[in-house]
């Protein structure tokens, strides 16, 4: 079958022979006492046959569009493999719900409805009003299992963190590795656990109240241990150029089982592991000239196997095409949400004042921030000197809530010699600012593990490949780094550490007894939280509610356009201290027959800081230098008896 966009069988009307009812259009489904179905496509094969429990090949038989299929008798726990064209090479299966042996080994016959979900109450989760938690199962705790994750969700609620987005968790090649590697995708990584210690985690969460989507990868797979090819080589097309090997054939000959296994995948996350939602990796990598784009088919099929609980997907897109968040009559794709890197890369600029590389078109002034509270993106079509072409489309009209804040994540924290976090490379009272201002923006905040407690443990680059492969990771990964002047020394570039060596793997592990020891860190993040979570001008996330005048060099303030006593005044200072007799600016009254007073600060000693002086000394303004303050409207005679009892102590 050719053509863009062609359309594979529908699962569950095929006319297949065999194919009587399943979840999924691939793999092997329990569909009886002691009976499983086997789908596969593989059109080019001669011959298809199945060794189950290494028993005597059975062979399989041959239907439309290249399915191969059989029904036999074998139960949940046995594992199973293919022959193809009588190779004495036997393949996993490409839709395998397990690899228990890794991704060269036998797949596993699962009964996804053996596990009792206890989370019949939840309703699922939209993406306005959340706090995501970007998480690494691998290195989130030292067992590294989806059972340990699952024992600290509940201090995540505490927290105030809605949303859990772990990084890939679809079955890579190694014992460690980020999860970009991805080779099986519909089987969970089996170092991590077995599928049902993933559902345990996913129902843990929702008792907690916390929302789980599942960060996926399908603009390529991993280098070791993908046996697409072997079934079919249509699975990839040479027509497009990708960054990290063969692009995925969505619009060429034969693309239509290829989007089905795709598609299928995504609603297959949401459907047997109760998943609310899908951060899409590296979306630009996704190639489709089809007249519907795989991506919205994706989010359709996430959405239809919702049975009713609110779902979202969010996108990574490095040229920052809004038409992702867009919906379909308009041109879209009908996505969620954006990660926004462009108020990264302005907080960076603010905070350690160096602009090189893919941060050089940002200045970390208070224009940015302003521009990136109202507007997400600051790059929605100009030029942009760094790549010498234009950035972005219009997102003018776009809801605050689709664009994802961070000042940290996997990739920015690893992209740098030695993996620090933020508050290791700057000024601790910038730091706090630049949190506070982040966890307050009316977009959607992101945290990145450990960012809560200042961990001490870095994050770095880890991938466990064997020898020869591990060399060009390697080397992949200096070549890639030395955009960053700093980073092109002889001396940087031996001190880089080893991704394959599993020392580097086992540095990012988190010390959750830093939440103590870190006690005033871990104490502003709850703090703030519970402030955008309690407090109506932090809550809305609509379009025009924001505004923002610049107030000095470094300085500026967002207003909170809420009415009267719910207005909100965050003033932020990411330089020296700013002392004005007046500031011609009205954003900054206070509303009709009140004064602003204090509500939560940065430098507040509970949090590190050295304390909040008086901002308004003699009637004049005094915003003290690397702060963030909250104001929020009193009664005038309030702040003037405050004022009077604080000259008399």
């Amino acid at each position: 079958m050719s053509g863009s966009g062609a359309r594979s069988a529908d699962p569950t009307t095929s006319t297949d022979s065999h194919l009587v009812s399943r979840r999924l259009p691939v793999g092997a489904e329990l569909i009886g006492d002691h009976r499983v179905h086997v789908r596969v496509w593989a059109p080019p094969a001669r011959s298809m046959e199945l060794v189950v429990n290494g028993q005597n090949p059975i062979a399989l038989t041959k239907g439309p569009e290249g399915y191969w299929s059989i029904d036999v008798e074998a139960r949940a726990g046995d594992r199973y493999q293919f022959r193809i064209d009588g190779s004495e090479k036997l393949y996993p299966d490409p839709a395998s719900r397990f690899q228990p042996e890794g991704p060269h080994g036998p797949s596993e016959i699962v009964d996804p409805a053996a596990y009792k979900w206890s989370d019949a109450g939840w309703k699922g989760a939209s993406i306005t009003g959340q706090v995501i938690y970007e998480l690494h199962v691998g290195t989130f705790t030292r067992a590294g299992t989806w059972a340990a994750a699952a024992r600290e969700l509940a201090e995540l609620s505490n927290l105030g963190v809605t949303v859990v987005e772990l990084m890939p968790v679809a079955e890579f090649d190694g014992a460690f590795g980020w999860g970009y590697d991805a080779v099986s995708l519909y089987a969970p990584y089996h170092c991590y656990g077995t599928p049902d210690d993933l559902r345990r985690f996913v129902d843990e969460a929702h008792r907690v109240g916390i929302a789980v989507i599942l960060d996926v990868v399908y603009n390529h797979l991993g280098p070791s241990g993908n046996y697409l090819g072997a079934f079919s080589r249509e699975y990839f097309t040479d027509k497009y150029e990708n960054e990290w090997g063969d692009a995925l054939n969505f619009d060429g000959p034969a693309s239509g089982p290829v989007r089905e296994f795709f598609v299928a995948n995504a609603g297959y996350w949401i459907d047997e592991f109760h998943m609310d939602g899908l951060r899409l990796d590296a979306t630009q990598q996704i190639f489709d000239s089809s007249p519907r784009h795989v991506i919205a088919e994706i989010g359709a099929s996430m959405r239809a196997r919702a049975a009713g609980r609110a779902v979202f997907a969010v996108a990574e897109n490095e040229p920052q095409l809004t038409d992702l968040v867009r919906a379909e009559a308009e041109g879209g794709m009908e996505l969620d949400g954006l990660w926004n890197d462009d108020f990264h890369h302005s907080a960076m600029v603010a905070l350690t004042g160096r602009s090189s590389a893919y941060y050089s078109d940002t200045r970390g002034t208070p224009q940015e921030f302003i521009a990136a509270a109202k507007y997400g993106y600051l790059f929605q079509g100009q030029h942009y000197s760094w790549q010498r072409h234009p950035r972005g489309t219009p997102g003018l009209d776009l809801e605050p809530s689709a664009f994802i804040v961070y000042i940290q994540n996997h990739d920015q924290v690893a992209n740098s010699v030695t993996g620090a976090r933020m508050h290791q490379i700057g000024n601790p009272a910038r730091v706090r600012a630049l949190t506070a201002l982040t966890l307050l923006m009316p977009g959607t905040p992101m945290l990145f593990q450990g960012q809560e407690f200042a961990a001490t443990s870095p994050f770095l680059y880890f991938a466990d490949h064997e020898p020869e492969l591990a060399q060009l990771v390697k080397r992949g990964r200096a070549e890639f780094l030395t955009q960053f002047p700093s980073a092109r020394s002889y001396e940087a570039a031996a001190s880089l550490d080893d991704p394959a060596d599993r020392h580097t793997f086992e540095r990012c592990v988190l010390d959750f007894a830093e939440r103590q020891t870190h006690g005033d860190v871990y104490a502003m993040h709850r703090d703030l939280l519970a402030l955008r979570r309690n407090t109506r001008a932090f809550q809305a996330q609509r379009r025009g509610v924001v505004d923002g005048a610049v107030l000095g060099t470094h300085s500026f303030a967002l207003r909170y356009l809420m009415g009267g006593a719910d207005d909100r005044l965050l003033v932020v200072n990411v330089g020296a201290d700013l002392d004005e007799a007046s500031l011609a600016e009205p954003l900054i009254a206070p509303p009709r027959g009140c004064e602003w007073g204090v509500e939560w600060s940065s430098e507040e000693p509970r949090y590190g800081g050295i304390g909040t002086p008086e901002l308004w000394p003699e009637d004049r303004w005094h915003i003290p230098g690397d702060s963030a303050i909250v104001l929020k409207p009193v009664p005038a005679r309030q702040r003037q008896a405050s004022k009077a009892k604080r000259r008399t102590a």
